[in-house]
Formats: C-alpha cells, sequence, structure tokens
C-alpha cells in the first residue's frame, strides 16, 4: 500500500506505512443475511408449553434480545436450555401466553417468529414502552424521554408531574422504580403547544433545573440526576441501568423485617467455578419478567453467559448460568461478590411492594398530576408506577403503601373510588410474596439440599 507523497526539500518522496487488511464494515450484516437466524415453533412435543427455538450468529447480547422480545409479547418463560459456545446461539425456550396455555394463535406465532428473526430493530415503528402496549399511536421520535434518578419519599412523582403540568408537558407515558429509598424513572412527554417533542431548548433546561431538586429532595448529599434520555435503549433495560449507575444496591434498606429484610432472605445467589466457566446459581421465588432481570443484569455487566438451564415450572425459580468476562477470563472472588450484590438488586428492584391499583379512565392533559395528588392526599406512597396510554384511554397500574410502608387499608382505596367514579380505580392483590419464614418454608429445605450437593462438589457456599 502506498501512503501519501511526503515533501523533503521540496522533493516530493514516498514514505512506507503499515498495511492493514481489508475489514469490510457491513460484514456483520451480510453475514446475518446469508445465515439469518432460524426459529421453529413446536405445539407438539410438550402438553403444556410451546417451544420456541432459536439458532443463529452469537454476539454479545443475543440472548438478552431474545428474552426482551419474548417477554415484551407478554409470554412466560417457564424453561430454558441456553447454548453460545462457538460463535453459534442455540437456545430452546418453554413458553406460554398471558393465560398460561400453550400459543395456538396462529397470529401471534408469526410475531414471535418475526421478531426473533429481525436483525436490527427499525424505531421508526411503534415505540413498545412494555407487553402489547405503545405510546398511543405516535413514534418514540415523537416524545421526549426524561430520565430521572434521586431519593425516593412520599408524594415524590406527584410533585414531579406538578411540575411537567406546570411547564405545559404531557406524559403520554412513564416507567417508575423505586428501591432502598432510591426512584429511577423515565417519562415521556410532549409539549402540549405543538404535541410533539420538547424543541425549545432554553424550555428543556428549566425543565431539568426544576426536576432536579425535586428529585434531591432533603438528602442533599446524595447524587440525583434529571436529563433528556439520548438513546432508545428499551425502558425496563435502561431503569436497571440507572438505578446501578445510582449505586441502589449499596443503599440501606429502611423497611421492616415484614416486607423488605424477608424478601431479601428469599433471594439465594451461589457463584463457584466448573470447566473453565464461573457458575452462577440463582434461587428464589419466581415471578414474571425474573429471566429478564438477570439476564439484563449480566449482560450489561460485560458477562457472556455460555450455557444456562432455566426452570421457573413452580413456585421457585431455578437460574444457572455458566459464564465468563468479554475477554475469556473467569470471575475472581471480588468480582463474584459484586456480581452476587448485583442480581440480588436486580430481582428485588421489581419485586412488587404494595397493593395494586389498576386505573382505567380517558387521557387528558394533566390527569397523572390529578391521581397522584389523590394518592397523596389520601396517605399513599407510591412504589412502582407503569403509566401509558391505548387510543384515547389512560391505562396505569400503580403499586401502593402507605407513608410508612406497610399495607393499605383497603378503606382508603374505597373512599378514593367513591370520591373520583371517573378515574376507575380497581384494586388488585399485588402478587404474592413467600408467607412464612425462610427457615419454615419448602424454599428452605431446597436451600439447605442445593447447598449440601454444591460442598460435595468442592464448592464454598
Amino acid at each position: 500500500m502506498l501512503a501519501a507523497p511526503m515533501a523533503v526539500n521540496n522533493v516530493p518522496t514516498m514514505t512506507p506505512s503499515k498495511s492493514w487488511p481489508y475489514f469490510d464494515p457491513e460484514y456483520d450484516t451480510m453475514s446475518s443475511i446469508i445465515d439469518p437466524p432460524k426459529v421453529f415453533i413446536d405445539n407438539e412435543t410438550e402438553k403444556n408449553a410451546t417451544l420456541v427455538k432459536v439458532s443463529s450468529q452469537n454476539k454479545h447480547g443475543t440472548l438478552l434480545e431474545v428474552v426482551q422480545e419474548l417477554m415484551d409479547m407478554d409470554l412466560t418463560i417457564s424453561k430454558a436450555y441456553i447454548s453460545s459456545d462457538g460463535g453459534w446461539f442455540m437456545d430452546v425456550f418453554h413458553v406460554t401466553d398471558a393465560r398460561g396455555k400453550k400459543i395456538r394463535d396462529e397470529k401471534l406465532i408469526g410475531n414471535i417468529q418475526k421478531a426473533l428473526t429481525l436483525q436490527k430493530k427499525k424505531w421508526t415503528a411503534e415505540f413498545q414502552k412494555c407487553p402489547g402496549r405503545c405510546i398511543g399511536t405516535q413514534t418514540i421520535s415523537e416524545h421526549t424521554a426524561i430520565e430521572l434518578t434521586g431519593t425516593d419519599r412520599p408524594g415524590l412523582l406527584s410533585e414531579v408531574s406538578a411540575v411537567l403540568a406546570e411547564m405545559y408537558c404531557r406524559v403520554n407515558a412513564a416507567e417508575v422504580w423505586t428501591h432502598k429509598r432510591r426512584v429511577a424513572c423515565v417519562i415521556y412527554v410532549t409539549d402540549e403547544d405543538t404535541l410533539g417533542p420538547i424543541e425549545n431548548v432554553r424550555k428543556l433546561e428549566r425543565i431539568l433545573e426544576k426536576l432536579k431538586p425535586i428529585m434531591q429532595g432533603y438528602d442533599n448529599e446524595k447524587a440525583a440526576r434529571s436529563v433528556v434520555a439520548e438513546s432508545f435503549t428499551h425502558v425496563e433495560r435502561r431503569l436497571h441501568q440507572l438505578m446501578l449507575a445510582d449505586h441502589d444496591f449499596d443503599q440501606a434498606d429502611s423497611q421492616s423485617a415484614s416486607t423488605g429484610e424477608r424478601k431479601k432472605q428469599d433471594i439465594v445467589v451461589q457463584i463457584g467455578s466448573e470447566n473453565n466457566y464461573s457458575v452462577v446459581n440463582v434461587t428464589c421465588p419466581d415471578r414474571p419478567k425474573l429471566l429478564f432481570d438477570t439476564v439484563c443484569t449480566l449482560t450489561d455487566l460485560k458477562y457472556v453467559v455460555f450455557h444456562a438451564t432455566i426452570d421457573s415450572s413452580g413456585p421457585y425459580a431455578v437460574q444457572e448460568y455458566h459464564i465468563r468476562k468479554l475477554d475469556g477470563q473467569t470471575l475472581d472472588d471480588e468480582a463474584k461478590e459484586k456480581v452476587k450484590k448485583y442480581l440480588e438488586a436486580a430481582i428485588e428492584r421489581r419485586s412488587s411492594e404494595g397493593l395494586r391499583l389498576d386505573v382505567l379512565t380517558g387521557d387528558r392533559a394533566g390527569l397523572l398530576t390529578e391521581m397522584t395528588r389523590i394518592f397523596r392526599e389520601n396517605g399513599l406512597s407510591v412504589t412502582r408506577a407503569d403509566v401509558s396510554t391505548q387510543g384515547e384511554k389512560a391505562v396505569n397500574t400503580f403499586y401502593v403503601t402507605d407513608v410508612n410502608g406497610r399495607p393499605v387499608d383497603l378503606k382508603t382505596v374505597d373512599a378514593i373510588r367513591k370520591d373520583n367514579p371517573l378515574l376507575g380505580v380497581h384494586a388488585v392483590p399485588a402478587a404474592s410474596e413467600v408467607p412464612r419464614a425462610l427457615d419454615a418454608s419448602p424454599f428452605s429445605k431446597f436451600i439447605k439440599t442445593s447447598e449440601r450437593i454444591l460442598q460435595g462438589l468442592g464448592w464454598r457456599v
């Protein structure tokens, strides 16, 4: 290869340069076109589940993408067998629909095959914020996404929504998580004047200026963050990333032993070594989207899952991952402790605290402000929220406790429903947690048996 000429004493000369092999930037795309992912739907092998078999070229994050697609179609994964050695990805998922039945709907089967064979997400399509729902009929580019993290406290969501209403912003969708007195939320807003994204830079700056002290609260030494999102990362993955960056796993838990402390005891993460892999075992009560939360955490921590076995067919989930770092190394003792702590936090974040309130009503400007004000005035604290719109309807789910984190008196909910009949408030018991002490539960016996087996294999547990 010839280099550009250099002038020496005004005489052009040629200088040697290093020659590099040519790399086609479209190689990954071309290889996926030549050998695209293969998806096979099997409704014959298993009696109570549909098998979704996926094989494709493997890259970091492929497993998360597949699990995310299945989750976004509101499918439940009861079992999974994962292998990605040798640069090839081969997985089998046992899935059921939202009613716990095998997938018989041909349209849904077609959607699964289409979603899992799609190489690159086209963000011009309707933005899938959560299973089966989108932000009205608008695309994600027609919104401004605001990310917030900070100190959680009763009435926080009410204060945030009041600021947005004051600044003439309409909330079209939002996802809010709380964990150990920390909160993270992603809020999708439009400008009330244009019904599109907020284009006025000064207005955006003023909104963020008003939100930051609210997120910081009275705890001035704790960090708070209010920014406009710069990427289209899946919202639930983004919430994990925000809370991880906020170090929620290091915060003191102020909840009583009857709630948060017991929940953490029911999560067991053990990490050992086997055949040049680090082996991560997770056992805990099963709940929706648990697989997504653990795979998301391992992926964002830059660990590669080479093999995994998942079993959530009973009340307890058992997950085993054979992992390495991206550079092929196994985990040292310090990394093992971090992974253990991060996985425990990821599992806890989505575990629903309190009473679930579903609110179905006509969508309108200021609706979130109105609802959260009513909750605050009735002594309710929001621990999790999923705000969305479907056509002209607002479809919202809130998990609430009293201001001290205790269960809500149903008389309070009845009073809210009576005073605000147009809101369509419906109380639903939250997903049940393990009601008995760990030492007296079958889960405890299972864990003790597992520990004896692992100790027999030479593990230190």
